[in-house]
């Protein structure tokens, strides 16, 4: 799929919104991508997930999906399906990213990351951080949006089926809001 065809896809489906946006990371920006609009959709949420396998899969033996909650669980759960294999989600308790639910990662298991929208990479990181305590060996990240613009450095492959230029800004020095346009708060993740 090319980058056109991904636009008009986030277009239709109304992923990709206008406005002023409070993202995760606690950046302001002008653009937002609620993919769950797309992914709510099995027939695209199969297409992009099926780029992100054939990416990985040649290369690697993967035994596990995981993916931070709440936007990347769809995308891991459907990957997992195509690839024959678990999957898991991480999940905030107390803000901080951990395993629940009874989920276990075995030592060398082989894992693959995945995320919805990737902009800072910090819910990622932190899933990094569980694998490696768990010994388990993470051999790549995907992501259906990467906004990060490749200033993100994981240590292992980052794959995503659409790279987006980001268009972020700090609170105290947001265009946005010098202009008074109202905040939206979207996304899963509380925030004050």
């Amino acid at each position: 799929m090319d980058r056109k065809e991904a636009f008009r896809i986030f277009e239709e489906t109304g992923a990709l919104q206008n406005g002023h946006f409070l993202l995760s990371s606690g950046l302001h920006s002008p653009q937002y991508f609620q993919c769950a609009l797309v992914l709510q959709f099995p027939h695209f949420l199969e297409k992009f997930c099926s780029e992100i396998r054939e990416y990985f899969y040649e290369e690697e033996d993967i035994q596990l999906v995981i993916a931070p909650a709440i936007g990347g669980i769809m995308v891991a759960q459907e990957l997992a399906r195509q690839l024959g294999v678990r999957f898991i989600f991480t999940e905030r308790e107390n803000d901080k990213m951990t395993l629940r639910r009874g989920f276990h990662i075995e030592p060398h298991e082989k894992i693959l990351i995945v995320e919805d929208v990737i902009t800072t990479g910090s819910s990622v990181q932190e899933v990094i951080d569980i694998v490696e305590k768990a010994k388990g060996y993470a051999v790549g990240v995907g992501a259906i949006v990467d906004r990060s613009e490749g200033q993100i450095d994981f240590g292992m492959p980052l794959f995503a089926t659409v790279q987006v230029k980001a268009v972020t800004y700090q609170p105290d020095r947001c265009p946005l809001c010098s202009q008074k346009i109202p905040l939206i708060k979207p996304g899963s993740r509380k925030r004050t």
